[in-house]
């Protein structure tokens, strides 16, 4: 991993992130990590692998993924089920089309919903909000185009509610992950965001996940280098899924995704030399996540890279390539 750590310290030194957490693992267990920088600007403490960062869209494929389909396995829903079977008061009194949209198609960005909504505008109260989500005239465009959502994720969240009789922050989570950390000191910081008047820290970034109350299924997540690989490692070898939900998760539903995560094409997150078995995904703080299940090992990359603005070029995106290259090309 060497390469991939020169890469990492050339970033951070030339400021183009405050702190980085690197790591890789195979699946008989051998891992090597890497860190450096910084988790705050301006109240410095080194990035360890205990670090938390806020994981962002990992929260996706890390938790609402994984915990759709053990609905799939408890027998309580399945994929091809439509949101009405689930949140039948959604758009109740609305000529709307999103009632019939199903589970694989919001897991594969395929419902029509659109990307993004100011949610966190609408008020601050986090349970009316979620009410006004499912009542909210979403207009759909055709099944089949593929539009990442966020929005889609978000309902998916209300799902696993909705199924499982309890928010989302009193699922459990495997060690070193957390919604709403206890102690924020124990992570990487990431905006100065001009809503909320201060650098947050310990404060999940996504504005409508905030709103939300701090655990949805698109976004809230926060974990740490150890955590991520830890985890990817066992659900690589089949301790978190059975194995034929993971043969599902991994199978390609179109041409840029399986159910959630990214499939290697052009411009792939983790870089050229991967597998075609590969899955990634990444979090737009300034994180990643990559399985290369044909050659047996992962690899995530955790950056504050949005720390202390969003408005700035750090070259995350060729950063995450060449870093994947190196990793791949080592191995």
């Amino acid at each position: 991993m060497q390469q991939a750590s020169k890469l990492l310290a050339e970033a951070v030194s030339k400021g183009l992130l405050p702190g980085a957490a690197l790591g890789q693992c195979r699946l008989d267990g051998t891992a090597e990590v890497y860190c450096v920088g910084v988790k705050h600007l301006e109240k410095p403490g080194p990035v360890t692998p205990e670090t938390l960062f806020d994981l962002a869209s990992l929260t996706k494929v890390l938790f609402t993924v994984p915990q759709v389909l053990k609905l799939v396995e408890d027998g309580l829903a399945d994929l091809d089920d439509p949101l009405s079977r689930f949140l039948p008061e959604m758009s109740w009194i609305q000529d709307s089309e999103l009632p019939k949209r199903t589970l694989r198609q919001l897991l594969t960005h395929t419902s029509g919903l659109p990307a993004w909504e100011p949610i966190y505008t609408w008020g601050t109260d986090s349970n009316l909000l979620k009410q006004r989500v499912l009542q909210h005239r979403w207009e759909v465009k055709p099944v089949g185009e593929h539009v990442y959502s966020d929005i889609g994720y978000i309902l998916l969240g209300l799902v696993l509610e909705r199924l499982r009789g309890k928010s989302l922050l009193e699922f459990d989570l495997p060690e070193g992950f957390a919604f709403n950390p206890k102690n924020p000191e124990d992570c990487a910081a990431t905006e100065r965001d001009p809503w909320r008047g201060r650098i947050l820290q310990g404060l999940v970034h996504d504005e409508n996940c905030f709103a939300l109350g701090g655990a949805t299924g698109h976004a809230g997540l926060f974990g740490s280098l150890r955590a991520v690989l830890a985890y990817v490692h066992d659900l690589m070898n089949g301790r978190v899924l059975s194995k034929a939900a993971l043969e599902l998760m991994r199978r390609p539903q179109h041409a840029e995704r399986a159910l959630g995560w990214m499939i290697p094409q052009p411009g792939f997150s983790g870089g050229s030399l991967c597998s075609p078995q590969t899955l990634g995904h990444s979090g737009f703080t300034g994180t990643g996540v990559w399985m290369d299940f044909e050659r047996g090992y992962a690899w995530a990359l955790l950056t504050n890279r949005v720390h202390p603005s969003r408005h700035r070029e750090t070259g995350i995106v060729e950063l995450r390539k060449a870093v994947g290259n190196a990793i791949a090309a080592n191995l």
